[in-house]
């Protein structure tokens, strides 16, 4: 799964998630695209299941592009924990998603296979996605 090798704090804050992705907005590297249209963290778990969905469908055909990392460390404590002796430790790692964000890209596939692949894609994820191509592209 997908973690920092290494990072400056080992806890962060939780921070909010308003507004719509200023950056990677775009399809850049493939030419069909998969884009949240909700905000939402996004486990490596998760990032990992819909990966795989993508790859299995396209019987390992074309070439597919992660374009979210998790770099979030999301913190708990056990349960039953009296309130207070501090924050708990690093549990998992979470990728911070804006609406507009372009989570997957695909190339090499017909438009046909790129648009299942990422259906099934996008329901290993919590939010809502849509089907998006590069610009000069027929959807």
């Amino acid at each position: 799964m997908l973690m920092p090798k290494r990072t400056k704090h080992r806890k962060q804050q939780r921070g909010r998630m308003k507004g719509k992705a200023q950056r990677g907005c775009n399809v850049d590297f493939g030419d069909f695209g998969l884009m949240a249209v909700e905000p939402a963290w996004i486990t490596s778990r998760q990032i990992e299941a819909a990966r795989v969905a993508m790859t299995r469908y396209a019987q390992r055909g074309g070439k597919v592009w992660i374009r979210i990392f998790p770099d979030k460390a999301v913190t708990s404590r056990g349960q039953e924990m009296p309130m207070g002796k501090g924050k708990g430790a690093p549990e998992y790692y979470v990728a911070v998603v804006k609406p507009g964000r372009v989570l997957f890209e695909m190339a090499g596939v017909s438009a046909d296979v790129a648009r299942e692949a990422m259906r099934l894609a996008g329901h290993k994820l919590p939010i809502k996605t849509q089907f998006v191509s590069r610009e000069g592209l027929d959807r």
